[in-house]
């Protein structure tokens, strides 16, 4: 680590960051996830799916990168190798193809661990007054709240 003073304890910045690796990881590891089930999706709903996880990936993939970019402003090294995301998941990768209906409950359990790990980093991030973590953090978790309940919507 270098010299930063941005008025956050560095204790609080690596604690904040940690819980941004965590929240790093569940990113990526849902974004592969989806972009895997956008390329193998089958069935009456192919086309709906098809476009609506593209959707999803793509979000996904500014989404990581923010994370990535904010753990870096607050001077840690960002995780960047699938060994380190599946060590920090809480998502478990899927190694076979399931149906539409399972790729949809998958994504949405998917999409609800994010929030529960943002809401994790959203706390540690309040109690060190870094509004910059906690609006990024506050951000992602509406994304994946309303994702989440897109999702649901298709079972219906």
């Amino acid at each position: 680590m270098t010299g930063i003073d941005i008025g956050i304890p560095q204790a609080d910045r690596l604690e904040i960051a940690e819980g941004l690796k965590h929240l790093l990881a569940d990113s990526y590891t849902l974004y592969l996830q989806t972009h895997f089930f956008h390329w193998n999706v089958t069935g009456l709903q192919f086309r709906e799916l098809h476009l609506m996880f593209e959707e999803q990936y793509a979000e996904l993939a500014v989404a990581v990168d923010d994370i990535a970019e904010r753990i870096r402003t607050l001077d840690v090294v960002a995780p960047g190798t699938y060994k380190a995301f599946a060590e920090l998941s809480s998502i478990k990768e899927v190694d076979e193809v399931p149906t539409a209906h399972a790729m949809v409950d998958i994504l949405t359990k998917g999409h609800e661990q994010v929030v529960r790990t943002a809401r994790q980093v959203l706390s540690k991030a309040q109690g060190a007054d870094d509004e910059s973590t906690a609006a990024l953090v506050s951000d992602r978790m509406r994304v994946h709240e309303k994702t989440a309940w897109m999702l649901r919507a298709t079972r219906k």
